[in-house]
């Protein structure tokens, strides 16, 4: 077990929303860092900067929830879904709405495509519908055949899309063709699912289940049980660890990814987990909550530097530090 699990871990809060956050999303990094995009159900996600969690900007437009958001590779535009049925493409430096497309119910996921000329959105339709930015009229590209409603959905290479949901499903799309590729069936709702930090694994979460799966052939690598109802999970970019929230308790929890030993737990939101992520560089990982906040944690060993630093020379017996 490492020093950090000995110590009790620092959150930096990331407060300004006003109700739950069911997702948060880094983008890679880029030449200005990295950044860190989230969903509220208050209608009006935000952009923060992704080692700090300083405040960037709100993107307002969006007229219901706003349940997902995604950022493209260069960090440029950010696109969102919302409850008033349209995914909306923003610039990302200034704010502004570029684009928005309107689907027929909830949108749930979003994402951009490898080469962020391409979006897909998907929800309550149980349709993954794929809009082309630079044909915005054009009527979009529709995948079907899930039965209940879509909770997540991504691109992992040019042709593929890989969705999960309701109806407990993981499937694969090949997107040349329309045509679902592959299935797995789980025991309960996918909730959560990440194409993972490595490369090489997508993590997803079903009931008491976080499943591993190959991120080319999608075969199932590895499944561990855990005591807890969960909502999400993401894996460390060198294997080792992996994260977890979940609807049964507010807190964060840190797990050996060979043997599902429980390495660190984390308290501190007051509300379910819904979306745990790992930053692009690995120092840190985030957490969104039922609460209203999200919280930065340090990975690995416990070290002090920018306002981990600051909060512990000022003030020692302080439990968190908001931004």
């Amino acid at each position: 077990m490492s020093a950090a699990s000995n110590s009790r871990k620092i959150p930096l809060i990331c407060s300004g929303h006003s109700r739950p956050v069911p997702e948060v999303a880094y983008s890679p990094n880029t030449p200005d860092g990295f950044f860190l995009v989230s969903a509220c159900i208050d209608g009006k996600p935000m952009l923060r900067n992704g080692v700090t969690g300083d405040w960037l900007g709100t993107f307002v437009g969006h007229k219901g929830a706003v349940w997902t958001s995604h950022i493209d590779s260069k960090a440029e535009k950010v696109v969102t879904g919302s409850a008033d049925y349209t995914a909306k493409i923003w610039d990302a430096m200034s704010g502004e709405e570029l684009q928005s497309f309107t689907g027929t119910r909830i949108i749930k996921t979003v994402n951009f495509s490898k080469d962020d000329t391409k979006i897909l959105a998907g929800g309550q339709d149980k349709i993954i519908s794929i809009y082309d930015l630079a044909k915005p009229e054009a009527e979009p590209q529709k995948l079907e055949g899930h039965t209940s409603s879509i909770k997540v959905a991504l691109w992992t290479d040019p042709n593929t899309i890989i969705s999960g949901g309701q109806d407990s499903t993981f499937r694969v799309w090949d997107t040349r063709t329309s045509k679902e590729v592959k299935n797995h069936a789980f025991k309960s709702e996918i909730k959560g699912m990440e194409a993972s930090l490595d490369k090489k694994h997508i993590t997803l979460t079903s009931g008491k289940e976080v499943h591993f799966l190959n991120s080319t052939s999608f075969d199932l690598v590895k499944s561990f049980t855990l005591p807890i109802e969960l909502n999400t999970a993401a894996l460390s970019q060198d294997n080792s660890t992996f994260v977890v929230g979940g609807s049964t308790d507010f807190w964060v929890r840190v797990y050996d990814f060979n043997t599902a030993k429980e390495l660190e737990c984390h308290k501190g939101h007051h509300g379910p987990v819904h979306c745990v992520r790992f930053a692009p560089d690995s120092a840190t990982f985030c957490s969104g909550s039922e609460d209203g906040t999200i919280r930065l944690w340090q990975s690995g060993d416990v070290k002090c530097y920018g306002l981990w630093q600051e909060y512990q020379e000022k003030d020692a017996q302080k439990s968190e530090v908001a931004v």
